[in-house]
């Protein structure tokens, strides 16, 4: 009888500490995040479209990891290049994170404009074409505009 009460003890202990820790924790608004496109964004993908990506970086609060690398987060495309005559850049936001499997709404703090950067003067100025592409694995820094609660 003591075994099984042994057993029972270790399964409830090891269930546990594998409970979510980052329920109940606030991420302050102006925390950076670091995300990489899973999937390559074009300057004529129209506004609205979305795109994957994860994090790149852990988001630590006080000290704990609350948002591991790899954490799924969804994008949209703020502004494109949709038509030529268009004098608008590609710019994009993130708009959800996935937390213990729900999607929670965050909002950044503006648009982050993804320049052609394949195409540069002597002096590292953009030169824009028509369109681009902009690669899957592309690294992105957001800051949170509002908190986040997990």
């Amino acid at each position: 009888m003591k075994r099984y009460t042994l057993i029972w003890i270790g399964i409830a202990s090891l269930a546990f500490l594998t409970v979510d820790t980052s329920f109940g924790v606030t991420v302050p608004a102006g925390t950076s995040l670091v995300v990489r496109t899973l999937h390559g964004i074009s300057s004529i993908d129209a506004p609205g479209t979305r795109f994957p990506a994860e994090l790149d970086k852990n988001v630590v609060v006080n000290g704990k990891v609350v948002l591991p690398v790899g954490t799924k987060v969804s994008g949209r495309i703020a502004t494109s290049k949709r038509t030529h005559t268009s004098s608008q850049r590609l710019s994009v936001d993130i708009t959800n994170v996935e937390v213990g499997g729900r999607s929670l709404p965050i909002k950044t703090a503006g648009a982050i404009g993804l320049e052609n950067s394949a195409y540069k003067t002597r002096r590292g100025v953009s030169v824009s074409t028509a369109s681009y592409q902009v690669p899957s694995g592309r690294k992105i820094e957001f800051r949170l505009a509002q908190p986040l609660n997990l």
